[in-house]
């Protein structure tokens, strides 16, 4: 797998099957980027997919259609049917479920509304991976530009439910700036401040805090921890039980942060 800085702060993800020698994209951000880092590996890709609409994501895949016959571009289908992302630059849309092969490798498609109403995540279950667009960030979650709090809850549930050693490749580098939100609302979380020390070293250092760990989320990223005593007392809702309406509450303060 190649990871790569695309746009100001997108990361984009080339994956390589060793035994097939076919190659995937996750997502589409810049073509410039893609192509500087697909020559650096000398990689020609035929898969592309797309986690949602936005045009970070979705970008370049008329250009990377244009540069790669037989380029084969995955997309949610939900997307593909409200025509936020035009039927022409897609070849199938997947769903909740959906099993797509890169070449030996096979990823399973999970649902995942809330940043958007269509917004997927691709999960390789064997090789421990999933590429999360912007439903989850290292320490934060994406802006619920369409969905709701229970919604978005849900999603981050499914990634949760994932085992703790699974690599969670986020779509953007946000970490130091949500560090310092979550120690706003969860200050007293040891793990969470290691963590917030690790992130500031690695950004010193100029290092990518991308991916992060499923474990690793489960135990310092407010988003993931509506359940937490410390969490509920820093939004004002000690002992609450509904968890989305936590979670709805840590969302709107990071929002006003």
């Amino acid at each position: 797998m190649h990871q790569f800085n695309a746009l100001d702060d997108n990361y984009g993800f080339a994956l390589r099957c060793v035994a097939s020698g076919v190659v995937a994209l996750v997502d589409a951000p810049d073509y410039d980027d893609i192509a500087r880092a697909l020559a650096a590996k000398g990689w020609t890709p035929s898969i592309v997919l797309c986690t949602h609409w936005h045009r970070d994501h979705v970008g370049a895949c008329a250009a990377l259609r244009g540069k790669f016959p037989g380029l084969r571009v995955y997309a949610p289908a939900r997307e593909v049917e409200s025509r936020k992302i035009p039927a022409e630059l897609v070849d199938v849309g997947v769903r909740e479920g959906d099993a797509v092969r890169v070449g030996d490798a096979r990823c399973v498609v999970r649902e995942t509304p809330g940043h958007t109403l269509g917004h997927v995540v691709y999960h390789f279950e064997e090789e421990e991976k999933v590429f999360v667009g912007d439903t989850l960030f290292a320490g934060g979650c994406g802006r619920l530009f369409e969905g709701t709090p229970a919604q978005m809850w849900d999603s981050i549930s499914k990634i949760l439910a994932m085992p703790d050693s699974t690599m969670v490749y986020c779509a953007h580098e946000y970490t130091a700036s949500n560090m310092k939100f979550a120690l706003s609302v969860d200050g007293g979380n040891e793990a969470l401040q290691a963590r917030a020390r690790e992130v500031s070293e690695m950004r010193a250092r100029g290092e990518p805090t991308v991916p992060t760990m499923v474990g690793v989320e489960r135990a310092t990223n407010p988003f993931c921890r509506p359940m937490a005593a410390g969490v509920q007392e820093g939004v004002g809702m000690a002992g609450c039980t509904d968890l989305a309406a936590v979670f709805g509450a840590v969302r709107r303060a990071k929002d006003n942060f």
